[in-house]
């Protein structure tokens, strides 16, 4: 008899220690473990708890008790010694709190054992089994037990090693997924294992498309600005186990069609004999670096340019008035001071211009709201443009009893004069430029449209950027610091508008810009 209940311990040991390294389900292990050990000791009932970061105990599994009753038991949880030590393990009064319940519950529960679950000197849970008749534990029987309760604790310390990494896991995914960077993993053999999804809207390849695919087929250049790519710098002998980080930045070919600026960071991960396991790619989208560096040599080319200029010219004629060998007619003097003026006016606008563009980059255009009648400030701008120019005829029509809307008189105006002289300036031609207004439902429109040299398509969409000139002004020299139609734009959209053009090369232009109509004027 003894001999087939040390074999059945055998075969309950063994058959733990097989599940312990076929899952990883800390529940079921437990519930595995509880249950062997509760029948092989012949008791009734048992119960394993765990300890939690607060210090207490948590039943997670339990064997011949009905789910309603296992609350009940947290009493026998109370006064756990920290020992792990199996002789100097012991929980005071736990007999009679075994009494106590079972006679509350009406269990014929009449002994019980614990011992302690511990892993490197550190307890970890209690294991526990009852008996439904009187004959006590022996110390075999606790010794017995005390080899399950080591397997109990190695089920726990691998689960929770395993949550740990798959918490790590998980944490890491979603790191790298939902990175404002695209990444990209190669395996040692170059081929693409991870690619989220920044990585796929700005090279528009689905992930599950690009994953298992080589680094070539979907990193394809039109234009580096570094000296090497990703595939000449491997055939040069990159990477090695000291090697630092590869930069590569160009065009990058999107799938599907058109291009998209991107820097890549290239960095090598080796295990610990030297041999290659990954590479780890950091994707950029460098655009708008690109851009801000245009920005910021057009605008040092344009503003030194526009400044240089008024500024020779009032030297200019300053040094020529200022001269003592000369005596000059009151004619030429005034003309060479309405030029000074002219241009210092000139100088004046262009400040104005930049640090409306300063104050609009601040968020910090503020408006002055109050009623204006577009109609009239329409043809009182109009009459001054009159004066200023006998090459153009300037034509205004707008519909009886326009509306009154609400805006600030003073940025309406500007947005006014800024697309009345454009019309001028980029009709050098004499024609007609005409100022119309139309009433609708929600909104007002105006529209000013000149017989000028037009705006060729593609560069209709960017005209309203900062310091943008398109190829025709570039080419004709007209003068300009490519902020006007920059500040027309942010002043009507700051009053809940838009603005669009409509244009042909060389068949002239017509700007519009709408405004909405003030409530209850519907």
């Amino acid at each position: 008899m003894l001999t087939d209940y040390r074999v059945r311990q055998r075969e309950y040991l063994l058959e733990i220690s097989r599940a312990l390294t076929a899952q990883l389900n800390l529940d079921e292990l437990l519930q595995m473990v509880l249950e062997s050990a509760t029948k092989i000791l012949a008791g009734q009932a048992g119960l394993i708890a765990l300890r939690k970061p607060d210090g207490g105990f948590d039943i997670r599994a339990s064997y011949g008790l009905s789910q309603a009753m296992v609350p009940y038991f947290d009493i026998l949880l109370t006064d756990v010694p920290d020992a792990v030590d199996l002789q100097r393990f012991h929980i005071p009064n736990l007999a009679d709190k075994l009494g106590r319940l079972a006679t509350e519950l009406g269990l014929h529960l009449k002994q019980v054992v614990a011992l302690p679950m511990s892993i490197k000197e550190k307890l970890i849970g209690v294991l526990y089994v009852f008996r439904a008749y009187g004959t006590r534990f022996t110390v075999n029987d606790r010794q017995i037990l005390a080899s399950f309760a080591d397997q109990a604790a190695i089920a726990v310390h691998n689960a929770q090693l395993y949550e740990r990494i798959s918490q790590e896991k998980r944490r890491l995914d979603a790191i790298l997924e939902y990175s404002a960077d695209g990444v990209l993993i190669l395996d040692s053999a170059h081929r693409i294992v991870v690619f989220n999804r920044t990585l796929s809207k700005l090279t528009r390849w689905p992930a599950a498309e690009a994953l298992r695919k080589q680094h070539h087929e979907v990193i394809r250049w039109t234009h580096l600005e570094t000296d090497v790519d990703f595939e000449s710098a491997v055939a040069g002998g990159w990477p090695l186990p000291s090697a630092t980080p590869l930069y590569v930045e160009g065009d990058l070919r999107r799938l599907g069609g058109g291009i998209i600026s991107v820097g890549i960071t290239y960095a090598p991960l080796f295990d610990q004999e030297g041999r290659l396991v990954n590479i780890i790619a950091d994707v950029r989208d460098v655009t708008r670096f690109r851009e801000a560096e245009e920005v910021k040599s057009v605008f040092i080319s344009v503003i030194s340019h526009e400044l240089k200029t008024p500024v020779a010219l009032i030297k200019g004629y300053a040094d020529t008035l200022m001269r003592r060998d000369a005596c000059w007619d009151q004619e030429t003097m005034r003309e060479s001071l309405a030029v000074i003026v002219e241009e210092a006016d000139r100088l004046n606008r262009l400040i104005d211009d930049l640090l409306d563009v300063s104050r609009l980059e601040a968020g910090a255009l503020s408006l002055k709201m109050d009623f204006v009648a577009l109609d009239r400030m329409v043809e009182r701008v109009a009459e001054r443009f009159r004066t200023q120019t006998n090459r153009h005829k300037i034509v205004v029509h707008f519909p009886p009893d326009f509306p009154i809307i609400e805006g600030d008189m003073g940025r309406l105006e500007q947005v006014l004069n800024n697309l009345i002289s454009n019309a001028i300036k980029y009709s050098p031609e004499p024609g007609v430029l005409k100022i119309s207004g139309r009433v609708l439902p929600r909104e007002v429109v105006v529209t000013i449209s000149d017989e000028g040299i037009g705006i060729p398509y593609k560069e209709q969409s960017r005209i309203f950027e900062r310091f943008f000139r398109g190829t025709g002004e570039r080419h004709q020299g007209t003068p300009g610091a490519g902020l006007g139609l920059y500040l027309v734009k942010a002043i009507v959209e700051s009053h809940g508008g838009r603005v669009w053009v409509e244009s042909q090369a060389d068949e002239g232009s017509a700007f519009s810009f709408a405004i909405p109509r003030k409530s209850g004027d519907n």
